[in-house]
């Protein structure tokens, strides 16, 4: 009985190291893949791009929007992010159909008629828009 204990503590052991090895070599080949221009991801969330790497202090500089940069860890970086690759679209599809456009106001649809806007539309028409809307929904 206490033989197979023993080979059991010893499974767990072997498993555990092992597990720590593969993390390891995952890291290594995700440290080995960053360069300056290289999209990523860090572990709290942020993405940006690579724009420099401190080796002696393991800092990695990365570039969130156009001329805003933030410092973080070299281990704070956990996810090189790869291009998206879009299906090609069927025609006649629901993919083949026009975009919504956000700032192209002939794309853009108010209240719950449906009503497409022409032009743009004044502050005091807006408010009395959203205020019309609250008062359907109580």
């Amino acid at each position: 009985m206490s033989i197979l204990l023993f080979v059991m503590l010893g499974v767990f052991i072997f498993m555990m190291f092992r597990r720590n090895k593969k993390t390891q070599q995952q890291q290594a080949e995700l440290q080995s893949k960053f360069a300056p221009g290289v999209e990523v991801m860090t572990s709290f969330g942020l993405f940006g791009r690579i724009v420099d790497i401190d080796e002696a202090e393991n800092k990695v500089t990365l570039e969130l929007s156009p001329g805003n940069l933030a410092t973080v860890h070299r281990q704070a970086v956990t996810k090189v992010v790869e291009p998206a690759v879009e299906p090609a679209a069927e025609a006649g599809g629901p993919a083949a159909a026009s975009p919504v456009v956000p700032n192209d106001p002939s794309s853009l649809t108010f209240g719950e008629t449906g009503s497409t806007a022409t032009g743009t539309e004044t502050p005091e028409e807006t408010l009395k828009r959203l205020n019309d809307e609250g008062k359907k929904d109580s």
